[in-house]
């Protein structure tokens, strides 16, 4: 039996708290909501009621998630077209692909942070 459940949340250092929010709550969708009283600056961002992304705000940008021993985040999508629509908005390079061999549907876009996001619209399964 595993002893993970679930993936809770994923955490950003920001150097651009106000960009990265807006891209995470204009763009994907995402909320702001509720935050412990913490010493530091930063945003707990959700999907419905959960609590998904926590920002912090740091004072030296870090470095970009693609190549690093973390490379991507990937959040599971309602609709393709919609978030293909608001990215491509955005000016943001970006790249969709599909997963052979399946019915996934991907956007790989980077937030201000150079943090790859791994968007995945899982349709109808393909008959075969």
């Amino acid at each position: 039996m595993s002893l993970i459940r679930a993936l809770d949340h994923i955490n950003i250092r920001t150097a651009d708290l106000a960009a990265t929010k807006a891209f995470l709550v204009d763009v994907l969708g995402l909320a702001e909501g509720w935050r412990p009283p913490f010493p530091f600056p930063g945003a707990w961002l959700y999907a419905g009621d959960k609590d998904v992304v926590h920002l912090v705000q740091v004072d030296r940008p870090a470095a970009d998630s693609a190549g690093s021993s973390l490379d991507h985040f990937a959040f599971d999508i309602a609709d393709y077209d919609d978030a293909l629509a608001r990215i491509e908005k955005t000016g943001l390079p970006f790249r969709a692909t599909a997963t052979p061999g399946t019915s996934v549907r991907q956007i790989f876009v980077r937030d201000p942070n150079g943090v790859t996001i791994e968007l995945n619209w899982k349709g109808p399964t393909p008959r075969g």
